[in-house]
């Protein structure tokens, strides 16, 4: 997906993955680099929150993204045309059952990715910085 598309026309292209499930931008800072790395990332929201899910697909490793966020947990999210300064957290093992249902609705490939690899997928949280 390319960002700078779904920057300039504000998620309306770009906006949608399969089955219909939403897109946001996630900007990171890059843990070696100290660079802005922005990724392309479903997600769902609860209240003002943003949750995702670290899959990279089911592979044996974690996606770069999450590893950039573990190091420093502040972030930007846009969603469409709105921009957040968020702050990023794993979500607990009881959070992840109560998420898991609905990011497996949006996305059902989920579950094939967590079948697919021995590593727990985790399930990011992305709360309001300062909240």
């Amino acid at each position: 997906m390319n960002t700078w598309v779904y920057r300039m026309t504000g998620g309306r292209v770009g906006g949608r993955w399969a089955y219909g499930a939403p897109v946001m931008l996630l900007t990171v800072t890059g843990r070696k680099t100290g660079q802005p790395r922005t990724t392309p990332l479903l997600y769902v929201r609860d209240g003002d929150d943003v949750v995702t899910v670290a899959s990279k697909g089911g592979s044996a490793h974690h996606p770069k993204w999450l590893l950039n966020l573990e190091a420093n947990p502040q972030c930007e999210v846009e969603i469409g045309r709105e921009k957040w300064r968020m702050h990023a957290r794993r979500a607990t093992k009881e959070e992840k059952a109560r998420y898991w249902p609905r990011l497996v609705e949006m996305y059902p490939d989920y579950d094939r990715y967590q079948a697919r690899t021995a590593r727990d997928i985790p399930v990011v949280i992305l709360s309001p910085a300062g909240s």
